[in-house]
């Protein structure tokens, strides 16, 4: 083909390209490069994304309901139940603590008894140092005896039905019961039932946290809209002067900050000196604002201010003022134009700000922890707790996965009341 018949469409009414391949063959083929040379640069961003998030979160959601050490601790015990009703009030038969005692003492030879018995302990107070006891006469009970009354010598616990029941319960690879705990809930021989009243923690600190989360940001609101309101208004040199000072926090550490609340915040602090001094406050009536909710809420408040207002700021800063003054030459005063003209085009900025002060504060932990007190804490702080100091990583990963879980339905709830495209960072 020459170069004057090259792209005509011969006889068939099908373009060529120069080397006389089908031209749509030919641009399929160059899109088909230009995507994969496309991926296999963002690939490196892929895998970070699939490492560090994606996988992470897969994780927590599979440890919220694993429950493996039961059954491959007690494989034996757990086949045995299966014919067991835990709703009698009869000890299961011979059988099963044959089994218990051949699984324990292979649990002990592997050194799993231990995780075995924390494991049932988050279920049933005290079964830890049950197993603990079991464990140490293992070696001295008699096969040619019945191994129900041995294990009732060692320990009266083990006549009661409600031990068994717990060991029934959650002798399953895949449980419920974090996720019941982590709503206050529990599994009885009667079905799911609420804890009783002064056991139940979680749903009370959930609420705490989402109405804490809230008013934070509507604080963050109420004082950040103006500030990028004046920012947007005045003069380059000047705004960016007082936006050096919105952005001051940010140049020293939240454990500072924090630390610093702490000390003006407390009886004896500055803050109480100085209304002293002005008379506004009895020396022997000083203000509790540490260790509580207060304590929390002004913090936090300070500390997320600079994410409210540097969105608002971005938006406004696009907002033409020739707009204010044609509502005003029309007939609108200062309130009316703010109100019908500039607030409705500041909406997208307000709905970024909202969005990043309520994900940051719900998700917060070193502030609420040093200045929140018992009244101030939020459920991050408890998921911590789980975490590093009781280790019961599954009722943490339960914890949180509730929590990712509201947070993703106030999202949904959130687009489709404002919409989602409506949110601009700038």
């Amino acid at each position: 083909m020459t170069d004057a018949t090259a792209g005509k469409p011969p006889r068939g009414g099908q373009m060529l390209a120069a080397d006389g391949t089908p031209l749509k063959v030919s641009l399929r083929r160059a899109m088909r490069a230009q995507k994969l040379r496309a991926l296999l640069l963002i690939s490196p961003l892929l895998l970070f994304v699939l490492l560090t998030f994606i996988l992470p979160i897969g994780d927590m959601l599979l440890r919220s309901v694993e429950n493996d050490i039961v059954p491959s601790t007690l494989p034996k015990t757990v086949v045995a139940l299966q014919d067991w009703d835990p709703k009698t009030s009869e000890l299961p038969g011979e059988p099963v603590f044959a089994g218990l005692h051949d699984d324990l003492v292979i649990a002990v030879e592997k050194k799993a008894n231990t995780r075995l018995g924390q494991r049932l302990n988050y279920e049933y107070s005290g079964f830890s140092s049950l197993m603990r006891g079991v464990v140490r006469d293992l070696k001295s009970m008699d096969t040619s005896r019945p191994f129900m009354e041995q294990f009732i010598e060692a320990d009266k616990k083990w006549g009661d039905p409600a031990v068994w029941r717990t060991l029934k319960t959650f002798s399953g690879e895949y449980t419920s019961g974090y996720l019941l705990n982590a709503l206050d809930m529990q599994r009885t021989e009667n079905g799911i039932q609420m804890k009783p009243e002064q056991e139940r923690i979680y749903l009370k600190l959930f609420l705490r946290t989402m109405a804490m989360s809230l008013g934070i940001t509507f604080i963050c609101l109420l004082l950040g809209y103006p500030i990028a309101f004046l920012l947007a208004s005045l003069p380059l040199r000047t705004s960016n002067l007082i936006l050096i000072l919105v952005l001051l926090p940010f140049w020293t550490s939240l454990l500072v900050r924090t630390a610093a609340w702490k000390v003006l915040l407390q009886q004896q602090g500055v803050i109480n000196d100085i209304l002293v001094w002005l008379g506004l406050v009895a020396d022997n009536a000083r203000l509790v604002m540490i260790n509580n909710a207060t304590g929390t809420t002004i913090a936090m408040t300070h500390i997320l201010l600079p994410f409210m207002i540097l969105p608002l700021f971005s938006v406004m800063k696009g907002i033409p003022p020739s707009y204010m003054r044609a509502a005003k030459s029309l007939g609108a005063n200062d309130w009316t134009a703010f109100w019908r003209v500039y607030f409705p085009q500041s909406i997208p900025g307000v709905g970024a700000g909202a969005i990043l002060c309520f994900i940051l504060a719900i998700g917060y932990y070193i502030t609420p922890e040093l200045v929140g007190g018992t009244s101030g804490v939020f459920i991050s702080n408890r998921i911590a707790y789980h975490i590093s100091t009781s280790l019961n990583w599954g009722l943490a990963a339960a914890l949180a996965t509730l929590l990712l879980v509201v947070v993703l339905a106030l999202y949904w709830t959130y687009d489709r009341i404002v919409g989602i495209d409506n949110v601009k960072l700038g």
